[in-house]
């Protein structure tokens, strides 16, 4: 049995919120930031699975730090769009689930890395 992956699912889920509250701001006329916020929030899922495809522990830190670069991005689109009230919507739950994403990320990131050296 595969074991689970948890950043995956993570953010994979992540991804569907993020394209239902992108339907919700087309249906308010909102269309160039909530462009934005979709293609940087599905790609943190595209590279986490890339990584986990990568052949190499050099070629998975790069990937998934790709990934947190996007999720740092999103968390920028999602606080523009907060606080500039474009679209009447609570993203305080989309923030959260941002928030931990970005934890663990920076922690897989950190390990990746000290085993990389370690390994040297």
């Amino acid at each position: 049995m595969a074991k689970e992956n948890i950043i995956r699912n993570k953010a994979f889920d992540f991804s569907l919120q993020i394209i239902e509250l992108y339907k919700i701001h087309i249906q308010n006329k909102e269309f160039i930031i909530s462009k934005q916020l979709l293609r940087s929030a599905t790609s943190i899922g595209a590279n986490i699975e890339e990584a986990t495809g990568g052949i190499t522990r050099k070629e998975f830190i790069y990937k998934l730090s790709l990934s947190l670069k996007e999720a740092k991005e999103t968390k920028y689109w999602l606080m523009l769009l907060d606080k500039s009230k474009l679209v009447d919507y609570d993203y305080s739950v989309c923030l959260n689930n941002l928030e931990e994403i970005l934890k663990i990320l920076t922690s897989i990131i950190k390990t990746a890395q000290e085993k990389n050296i370690q390994n040297s």
